[in-house]
C-alpha cells in the first residue's frame, strides 16, 4: 500500500510542484489548503496575476490550490486553523510590537500552524508525511539523529525559518524541493501543465495585503502607538517620535534631522516610551543574548560551540561563539560588530550546510565582552 502524504497546498508554484512530485514518486497524495484567516476576504481580487505584491491565503489562492490538485487528479480540502493563526501569529505579532520588538510572523506561522497544527492534523487523518514546498532538505545518516539542510539553491534557502523543527517532526516532513532552484521549479511545472507554473510569489505578510503593518496595528489595538521623546545616547531628547511601534532597530526614515550625522533607531524602549538613537557606528554590536532557543538535533549543547551565525534571513553569515545559558537562552559572540541586531527576530546557527538551532533575539550588546571570541 502506497504510504499517505498530505500536501500543505497554498495555491502557489511550490506546493503545487511538491504534490505532482511526490505524486509521481508513488506517494498517495492528499491536498490541503490552510485557511488562516479572513482579514481580507472582502478586498477586491486583483486584476492580473502580475502585480508586485501578490499576497497569499486569498480566494484566488484557493481556487488555484483546488484546480491543481483536480489536475493531478487527488483529493482536496480546506481546513480551518484561523484560531490558532489568529492566536499564535496575529496575537503574537500585536503583543511583540506593545513589547518594542521586531517580529517576523512567517516564522512563527511556519512553527505553530504549519508544523504544529497541521502535523496534529495529518497525523489524526492517518498520514505518514507531511509535505511542504519549503526550499531546504533532511537528511539521516547510519541511522543517527535527522539533520536539517540548507537546500542547494542558496538564494531561495528557507531552512532559516524551520530551524525550530524538532526530531518527531523532521521524522515525518517531506521536503522535495531542497534540490531544485526557482527557475527549474517554474520549468518543472510549466513541464507538468500546472497553472500556477508562471504564479508570482507573495512577497508580504498575508494578513497586511497592503503592507501598512502601522495601520494594521492601529485597527487591532487602538492607541497602541503613543508619541513620546526621541533621545540619543548622551541621554538628550532631540525630538519626539510618532508611536513606538512606527519603528524598528536600524531604522533611519522618518526620525528627521536630529544632528550634523546620519542617526539611526538603536532600541526601543516601551517601560519608558522612549526611542533611542545614535549614529552609525553606535548601531554596531559585537553580542547579542536569545530565547526561546531551540537545538534540531535535541538537547543543547553542554558547552561553548563554534558556528556561523544569521541575525535575520537574507543577512549574510558571521562567524560566532555561542554559549548555551539556562531556561533556553544563548550568548553569541561575533568576531565581528553587526549592524542592526533587532530584537524579535531569529538568530540562526549554522556548521557549514546544516542549520544546529536557532532562537529569538532579546537584546545586542554594543561593546565587545572581555575574553570572547570578538574581543
Amino acid at each position: 500500500m502506497a504510504q499517505k502524504v498530505i500536501v500543505a497546498m497554498s495555491g502557489g508554484v511550490d506546493s503545487s510542484l511538491t504534490a505532482a512530485l511526490l505524486q509521481e514518486a508513488g506517494y498517495d497524495v492528499i491536498g490541503v489548503h490552510m485557511r488562516l484567516h479572513d482579514l481580507h476576504a472582502e478586498a477586491p481580487a486583483p486584476a492580473t496575476r502580475g502585480r508586485l505584491n501578490h499576497g497569499c491565503c486569498n480566494v484566488e489562492d484557493v481556487d488555484d490550490a483546488r484546480m491543481v490538485a483536480y489536475e493531478l487528479g487527488i483529493p482536496f480540502y480546506v481546513l480551518n486553523f484561523e484560531r490558532e493563526f489568529r492566536r499564535q501569529i496575529i496575537g503574537n505579532f500585536i503583543q511583540e510590537y506593545s513589547r518594542g520588538r521586531t517580529p517576523y510572523p512567517c516564522l512563527n506561522c511556519n512553527r505553530y500552524v504549519k508544523f504544529d497544527a497541521l502535523l496534529e492534523r495529518a497525523q489524526a487523518l492517518g498520514a505518514d508525511y507531511l509535505a511542504t514546498g519549503h526550499y531546504a532538505r533532511i537528511v539521516r545518516d547510519s541511522g543517527g539523529p535527522y539533520r536539517l539542510l540548507r537546500a542547494h539553491d542558496r538564494g531561495k534557502d528557507q531552512a532559516y525559518v524551520l530551524y525550530h523543527l524538532a526530531q518527531p517532526a523532521l521524522a515525518r516532513l517531506l521536503l522535495p524541493l531542497g534540490d531544485y532552484d526557482k527557475p527549474t521549479v517554474r520549468r518543472l511545472a510549466a513541464a507538468r501543465g500546472l497553472i500556477v507554473a508562471d504564479k508570482p510569489d507573495s512577497q508580504e505578510i498575508c494578513f497586511i495585503p497592503d503592507n501598512n503593518y502601522r495601520h494594521f496595528l492601529e485597527q487591532m489595538r487602538p492607541g497602541l502607538a503613543q508619541p513620546g521623546p526621541i533621545v540619543n545616547s548622551r541621554g538628550e531628547v532631540v525630538g519626539q517620535h510618532t508611536g513606538l511601534p512606527h519603528y524598528t532597530v536600524g531604522q533611519r526614515k522618518g526620525l528627521g534631522a536630529l544632528g550634523a550625522d546620519p542617526h539611526f533607531v538603536l532600541r526601543i524602549d516601551p517601560a519608558t516610551n522612549t526611542l533611542l538613537v545614535g549614529t552609525a557606528v553606535e548601531l554596531h554590536a559585537y553580542s547579542l543574548t536569545a530565547d526561546d532557543v531551540h537545538f534540531v538535533a535535541g538537547p543543547p549543547p553542554a558547552a561553548p560551540f563554534a558556528a556561523t551565525v544569521k541575525i535575520r534571513y537574507r543577512a549574510a553569515e558571521a562567524p560566532a561563539w555561542v554559549t548555551p545559558l539556562a531556561a533556553g537562552r544563548v550568548r553569541v559572540d561575533f568576531a565581528t560588530p553587526q549592524r542592526a541586531i533587532t530584537p524579535g527576530q531569529a538568530v540562526v546557527f549554522y556548521q557549514d550546510d546544516e542549520v544546529l538551532g536557532g532562537g529569538t533575539i532579546e537584546n545586542p550588546a554594543l561593546a565587545a565582552p572581555a575574553g570572547s571570541a570578538a574581543a
